[in-house]
């Protein structure tokens, strides 16, 4: 028997009719979205790594390849940082999913170009009985310069930041701040994400890509993105309780479109007002600090994992880049079995700090990567590392679930603050575009290494010592270390302050976390 107050939680976190109406609408969409996405940037991956390889054969000169696929997605990662920037303060004036239906659109229309681009330049399927005379020639590939790439895709990251950020914030405004809603929400859409991602790099890397060629494989992607943009439409937003502030955002919104260059104005203000606050709100507490390095480091080592990693290994240790798909759909069948762990453990553990550290313990198997010697062209061995990547991306996604639900609903109690900001969105946005930050920076520097290694000794294995598994064992140290910052944190499964303090109390508080008499707030707000 469930005592009453088990009883009253019960129901308050069983979703409502239009919850479930909202979660199965918003699940199809990110379904069609994450097949697609995994096409399009795991086509984008194997053809700049094949392209640049190519283009030093045919120059005879050094390959420069890890450089350029790491300023590929480090240029791409930067751009994201400014779309991510974007969706604070349109949030605040318009329902979220019409902000990420425009977004997934625009980055449609991006991923066509590339296509476009290919068969304009003279770029055609890959032929049926297609034999290469080297294993750098790809003839079907179109007559441009391969830094075309960088600059399409780079572009592309704006709208992809955009869709990215909207689909970390979106769960509060779909199924409200309860943390168990929260939690088997994020839980139940990671599982199909998750799913998705699998099944899409496993079809593009051994249907799309060896059928269609790399140039040519994610000629579903445009189609598949305005599908899901097209469903997201019918979602529709939590009814909440609005204060008086919601008033003055209404008579702001109408003041603004009296005067289009004064939209402008504000809305670009309002990205630097976001990232100023969601920085301010986690360096100015001891409750929000360690969400930094847990949230925006632990969410770079999982992207170099999958976009690092995994190509270096496949192009190199393996001699098929086409395969790192099949790595990377190990790491996304990882992801599925964390998220399906928490779906069921909710109730049990609903903080994520037991997540994290077990997670950052499972990146010392990274180690084994600098000393494996797998035969060259045989696919068993793409197996055996994507095997290798599960237990890694099962806790990566554990506390990745659990976190992103923890800062969803801490955060919500904070948005009263600011009528042009949504302080969840500015949250998310600053630890995303930190991670970002992060990756723009350092995947182009480490492939720069890569490749010199690689020129000098013929081979990457003593560079990844450092890149691989140097570098994953530090970032396990700073978050493991991170993870007892919170008070009360040197307990397996601790309560965080956030989960103990009543709602008044956080609202006193939060006038210390945020200065709105601050001389640069008050400018902004104007």
């Amino acid at each position: 028997m469930l005592s009453r107050k088990d009883d009253q939680t019960h129901k308050q976190s069983a979703f409502s009719a239009r919850e479930k109406r909202n979660i199965i609408i918003y699940i199809v969409g990110i379904i069609i979205y994450k097949f697609g996405l995994e096409a399009f940037n795991g086509s984008i991956m194997t053809l700049a790594t094949n392209r640049y390889d190519q283009d030093a054969l045919k120059g005879r000169t050094a390959p420069h390849t890890f450089e350029r696929v790491g300023l590929l997605f480090g240029l791409n990662q930067a751009s994201q940082c400014f779309g991510s920037l974007l969706i604070s303060p349109l949030i605040k004036h318009w329902p979220s999913r019409t902000i990420l239906s425009i977004a997934i659109f625009i980055f449609a229309l991006f991923t066509a170009m590339l296509i476009i681009l290919d068969v304009a330049t003279g770029g055609y399927i890959k032929p049926k009985n297609f034999n290469s005379t080297n294993k750098n020639d790809f003839s079907y590939y179109g007559h441009y310069k391969a830094d075309w790439i960088i600059v399409i895709f780079t572009t592309s990251g704006i709208a992809y930041g955009t869709v990215e950020s909207t689909h970390r914030v979106i769960p509060r405004d779909l199924v409200g701040h309860d943390i168990q809603k929260l939690q088997r929400f994020d839980a139940l859409v990671h599982i199909f994400y998750a799913t998705s991602g699998a099944i899409g790099a496993f079809v593009t890397g051994l249907i799309l890509i060896p059928n269609l060629g790399n140039n040519q494989s994610f000629i579903i992607t445009p189609i598949l993105f305005t599908a899901a943009g097209m469903i997201w439409l019918f979602m529709s937003s939590s009814k909440t309780k609005k204060s008086k502030q919601k008033d003055q955002v209404i008579g702001n919104s109408k003041k603004f479109k009296s005067n289009y260059l004064k939209i402008i104005i504000r809305k670009l203000i309002a990205f630097g007002q976001s990232f100023y606050i969601g920085g301010k709100i986690i360096f100015t507490s001891r409750k929000y600090i360690w969400l930094f390095s847990c949230y925006s480091l632990t969410l770079y080592a999982h992207r170099y994992l999958e976009d690092g990693i995994a190509p270096q290994v496949a192009r190199r240790y393996l001699d098929n880049a086409t395969w790192s798909e099949i790595i990377v759909g190990g790491s996304n069948f990882g992801e599925l079995l964390g998220a399906f762990l928490i779906l069921f453990l909710s109730n049990s553990i609903r903080n994520p700090i037991p997540w994290l550290r077990l997670s950052t313990l499972a990146l010392i198997i990274i180690w084994y990567i600098p000393y494996y010697y797998p035969p060259m062209n045989n696919i068993k061995y793409a197996w055996i590392i994507a095997i290798t990547f599960m237990p890694i991306s099962f806790g990566w996604s554990a506390s990745d679930i659990t976190l992103a639900a923890h800062i969803q609903s801490t955060m919500t109690r904070l948005e009263p603050m600011y009528e042009d900001i949504s302080v969840l969105g500015a949250v998310m946005s600053f630890l995303y575009s930190s991670y970002i930050i992060i990756y723009s920076f350092a995947n182009p520097f480490l492939g720069k290494y890569i490749d010199s290694i690689y020129k000098s000794h013929g081979t990457i294995r003593p560079a990844l010592i450092y890149t691989v598994g140097v570098q994953f064992t530090l970032i396990m140290l700073i978050v493991v270390a991170s993870t007892f910052i919170p008070s009360g944190t040197f307990l397996w499964n601790p309560k965080i302050d956030d989960q103990e303090e009543d709602l008044s109390e956080d609202d006193e508080n939060s006038d210390a976390l945020i200065d709105n008499n601050h001389p640069f707030i008050k400018s902004i707000k104007g």
